[in-house]
C-alpha cells in the first residue's frame, strides 16, 4: 500500500543521506591528511598521490549519491 511504500522510500532516502554524510566526512579527512603530508617534511609523494586518487574516487561516489538522492527529492 501507499503508506508502506512511502515509509520504505523514506528509509532508503535516510540511508542514502547517511552514506553521503559518511563519504563527505571521509573526503574532508583525506583532504586534511593530504594537506598535513604536504606540509611535513620529508614529503611522501607516493603516499600523497595514493590519497589523492582515493579522494577523487570518493568525490565520484559522492556525486553519484547526490544524483541518486536529488531525483527522489524532486519527484
Amino acid at each position: 500500500n501507499f503508506c508502506s511504500e512511502f515509509l520504505d522510500f523514506m528509509e532508503d532516502l535516510d540511508d542514502l543521506t547517511e552514506k553521503l554524510a559518511d563519504l563527505e566526512s571521509e573526503h574532508r579527512q583525506l583532504d586534511a591528511e593530504i594537506e598535513r603530508l604536504l606540509n611535513t617534511p620529508p614529503i611522501d609523494l607516493l603516499n600523497i598521490q595514493r590519497l589523492k586518487k582515493k579522494k577523487l574516487a570518493l568525490k565520484d561516489q559522492i556525486q553519484k549519491l547526490k544524483s541518486d538522492i536529488l531525483p527522489d527529492i524532486i519527484a
